[in-house]
């Protein structure tokens, strides 16, 4: 397949675009300064925040994965990851893609966005500390920008009229890949709170040929 991968030079991006070419899969790679890619590659740059014109990284694409992620407040306020999405959206509607994989956040099953403005309060998949203590303080102060980008950008998704699909793992750890996983829609899987990039990327690669992932929001954890 011809694969578009956004933001591929980031922690799962990159793994991602080794994945797909050990694969056998055509990838095309878009960064903000896309480098220390492999020679196979063809790298397409763009900056999200410049609302970018992504049809020749998506012309002739089977399918697009976004790995793009607020990094910082400043980003999130930005709404650098939903400027970049509904970028990749607009791109994908003139070329006739119709495959969209994208990273989102677990937590999102309870965080309110324009588009679902009453999530359920608990996530059944929470445990007492998530719940209780940690939770609440992220999603109301520490991340909460972060988590309005990611709001905005999976009701873009949603309405997209695609063929999407959104990943949501947990806490995200840069450490060697365990092969299996937990998963769940719509809320989250009971008992992990964290996956490494690797299995985050093995998941959406395989998503590919998984067609019962269309349409759903899937959490990811250990």
């Amino acid at each position: 397949m011809k694969l578009t991968i956004i933001a591929a030079t980031g922690g799962t991006g990159r793994i991602l675009v080794d994945l797909a070419l050990a694969a056998g899969h055509d990838v095309t790679a878009v960064a903000r300064r896309p480098r220390d890619l492999p020679d196979e590659v063809r790298t397409v740059r763009a900056d999200m925040q410049d609302d970018p014109d992504l049809r020749p990284a998506l012309e002739g694409a089977d399918a697009v994965f976004s790995c793009l992620g607020p990094r910082s407040k400043a980003e999130a306020v930005a709404r650098t990851c939903a400027k970049g999405t509904a970028a990749a959206i607009t791109g994908m509607r003139a070329t006739g893609v119709r495959r969209l994989i994208v990273i989102s956040s677990e937590s999102m099953t309870v965080v309110p966005s324009p588009d679902r403005p009453n999530p359920p309060k608990h996530d059944p998949g929470e445990g007492f500390l998530l719940r209780h203590v940690v939770g609440p303080p992220a999603r109301k102060y520490f991340l909460r920008e972060q988590y309005a980008d990611l709001g905005v950008m999976e009701d873009a998704v949603r309405a997209s009229g695609l063929d999407w699909t959104i990943a949501r793992p947990a806490l995200l750890v840069d450490r060697p890949p365990r092969g299996t996983y937990r998963t769940a829609v719509d809320r989250k899987p009971k008992g992990g709170f964290r996956i490494a990039r690797a299995d985050l990327a093995e998941f959406m690669l395989g998503c590919l040929t998984r067609d019962e992932t269309i349409g759903q929001a899937i959490s990811l954890n250990y």
